[in-house]
């Protein structure tokens, strides 16, 4: 079926809801992930950010991390939008990447999404750095368009948080990225180890897995998550920054599906 999605990544904090058509995110949103919202309250929620444009939407593909909000959205799915065909991605739905490690159950439906998206769109071999705020993902496509492992780090927005809460003498700041590495005050220093040191460690780590790939050609090397803009420029390893990769991932997993 053509036309425009709304594809949702439902994460551990926040959830990213966009229109895509045709590859483009066309409009794109970004809410908090609330355990106690209702099905009720996700459909008034939806409608009221889509407006007109959902006259326009031909179908909905949802993938989720949370399994409460998962749950809400299946009945919302069902008494909100039981017009419109819709697909929740899991365990068991076709993708078309083959999914190579210890238990493909267990992997993340996003991270496989984000490695269907750059093996449609860039093609392998490529490694996907996802910036979220619970955790940043590394994601590893061979050259065979096939997902093999990756790995997973604290996020910046969870690691920021967590040094408020237990460092005595420390406190939230506003993720931002200073202007000096050596900072000359308690605020900078934290938003220099947060975006200076991320950026360090996604070098590092992507070097790592580069090197263990082995690949025979040039590995391209893809930035996107909500954090990417914050972080990635300060990165040497990025050869592309893919803004919605998940969002595009749900719609050609839906198309596939249809």
């Amino acid at each position: 079926m053509a036309g425009p999605i709304l594809a949702a990544d439902i994460g551990n904090s926040h959830t990213a809801l966009g229109v895509v058509d045709d590859g483009t995110v066309v409009a794109e949103w970004r809410v908090a992930t609330v355990e106690g919202r209702t099905a009720d309250e996700w459909a008034v929620l939806l409608r009221g950010l889509l407006a007109e444009r959902l006259a326009e939407v031909t179908g909905i593909a949802v993938c989720a991390t949370v399994p409460a909000v998962l749950h809400e959205w299946r009945d919302m799915l069902a008494r909100h939008f039981d017009e419109l065909p819709h697909l929740v991605v899991e365990p068991g739905v076709r993708t078309g990447v083959p999914v190579r490690t210890d238990n493909p159950r267990e992997v993340g439906t996003d991270r496989i999404l984000n490695a269907l998206a750059a093996a449609t769109d860039v093609g392998g071999p490529a490694v996907v750095v996802d910036f979220g705020g619970t955790a940043t993902t590394f994601d590893v496509v061979d050259e065979a368009g096939r997902y093999v492992g990756g790995a997973i780090s604290p996020g910046i927005e969870l690691s920021l948080d967590a040094l408020g809460h237990r460092g005595a003498q420390l406190r939230k700041v506003e993720l931002a990225k200073p202007s000096r590495v050596i900072a000359r005050n308690t605020v900078e220093a934290l938003q220099s180890g947060m975006v200076f040191g991320v950026a360090s460690q996604v070098d590092g780590l992507v070097a790592r897995t580069v090197d263990e790939l082995g690949a025979e050609r040039d590995v391209r090397v893809i930035a996107t998550g909500p954090l990417a803009p914050l972080v990635a420029g300060e990165c040497r390893c990025f050869t592309d920054h893919l803004p919605g990769l998940t969002l595009r991932g749900l719609e050609i997993a839906f198309r596939r599906n249809r």
